[in-house]
């Protein structure tokens, strides 16, 4: 593709427009044009406190906050399950393809559980919900082999292997039944089957094997230098899982993913109206910082990607006020994800988490470098919205939004 289509697709894949468009959108809602919501700046001291709290209690000491990362979530219960993973790969090339084929099918995998579902881990016997439990789910289904084609090569995702995964087998390696059901259960198999056909279809990305952990390969082909830009790191993401993602906004002969029209999001030329999120995505890329060090890379400028506009951060901001519904409705129906409604929280999200982390750098005395926006999330605002939660409806979002496994 040449031309103005290739470079409108660009800027829809760069971090860039999506600070850009949403706080066009966060304009559009202060400007009172929204029938959906009002922004009160006035209240974000409110949720940088709620931020600050969760901080202080998880990491009595800021500076060691690592960054958001599904990484994180493999160490629920204070146990190092990487460990066993990495010491049976003696190469860093091939020990960071082994974290990437893992890595990127569970963030595929981490779309909201909902409030019934739970994972058993069978020989610790803890118990762990939504993402945490979501991650260990996906864990010991990658330990297991469930993602392989070849019963001699377990410990690796590959297109044959994820062509083969359906509800019923996702459903068993996740413990669902009829009593512990899981939100999303066929969108999710189907996100992972079109990701071994999309290999297969474009191999490109993944020309290591027909792996998920030739994305790896390709990552360190792009860096200089040892280095990697993380806004190019989002793009190669982009253009590698472009084909996987259900149908949406289709523009330019292609599905653009995580991007929805809006009437506040402004621009010119065949992006105007168009606010990209990449919610998914960014989490992917925020998560690969850490197979990509193992790999001898370093991702830098990481502040370039922008926070994550999924429930517990924008229930944060819709819990401490600012964020404000303008009718019952907002919070007692429930939304289509493509729904003007959704977008909009989505995109407010984006914009008022650069204003929070701001905020609360200057209340703890330090600056974009030594709190980047990437640990501002985990330390954080996930943290301060998922407590807000559990306080006041169980752990349910303040919004709910029709899931189809693949979005939040």
């Amino acid at each position: 593709m040449e031309g103005a289509d290739a470079t409108a697709i660009a800027f829809l894949r760069s971090p860039a427009a999506v600070r850009e468009r949403c706080n066009a959108i966060l304009g559009y809602v202060q400007g009172g044009r929204s029938a959906h919501f009002e922004v009160e700046l006035g209240r974000l001291s409110v949720a940088v406190e709620a931020t600050r709290r969760a901080i202080q209690s998880a990491y009595p000491d800021p500076l060691k906050i690592p960054f958001h990362s599904r990484v994180n979530h493999f160490a629920v219960g204070g146990v190092d399950r990487l460990r066993p993973l990495a010491d049976g790969i003696r190469d860093a090339r091939e020990r960071g393809r082994a974290l990437t084929d893992l890595i990127v099918t569970s963030v595929l995998l981490d779309a909201g559980a909902g409030p019934d579902w739970r994972y058993v881990e069978p020989k610790t016997g803890l118990v762990a919900r939504r993402s945490e439990g979501l991650a260990l789910a996906s864990y010991h289904a990658f330990m297991s082999g469930v993602l392989s084609s070849d019963p001699a090569q377990p410990l690796q995702a590959d297109a044959a292997g994820l062509c083969g995964v359906t509800a019923e087998v996702l459903g068993r390696a996740f413990q669902v039944d009829s009593s512990n059901p899981l939100v999303g259960l066929e969108g999710r198999a189907a996100l992972l089957r079109q990701l071994g056909r999309t290999m297969r279809e474009e191999p490109a990305h993944f020309d290591h094997r027909q792996r998920v952990g030739g994305l790896c390969d390709r990552l360190i082909e792009r860096s200089r230098g040892g280095q990697l830009h993380a806004a190019e790191l989002l793009t190669t993401v982009l253009e590698a899982l472009g084909l996987i993602w259900p149908a949406r906004t289709r523009r330019f002969g292609i599905e653009l993913g995580d991007v929805w029209p809006h009437p506040g999001a402004g621009g010119e030329g065949p992006t105007a109206g168009l606010v990209p999120l990449h919610k998914l995505s960014q989490w992917l890329s925020y998560s690969l910082i850490h197979p990509l060090a193992v790999a001898g890379v370093d991702v830098v400028e990481v502040d370039a990607l922008t926070g994550l506009a999924e429930y517990r951060n924008g229930g944060l901001f819709v819990d401490t006020g600012v964020i404000v519904p303008k009718y019952p409705g907002v919070t007692t129906a429930t939304h289509a994800s493509s729904s003007e409604l959704v977008v909009e929280w989505r995109a407010l999200t984006v914009a008022l988490l650069d204003r929070l982390a701001d905020d609360l750098r200057r209340e703890l005395g330090l600056d974009a470098t030594t709190l980047p926006l990437g640990k501002v999330l985990e330390g954080g605002t996930w943290a301060a919205g998922r407590e807000l939660a559990r306080e006041r409806r169980h752990g349910a979002p303040p919004i709910r939004v029709q899931s189809d496994g693949t979005l939040f």
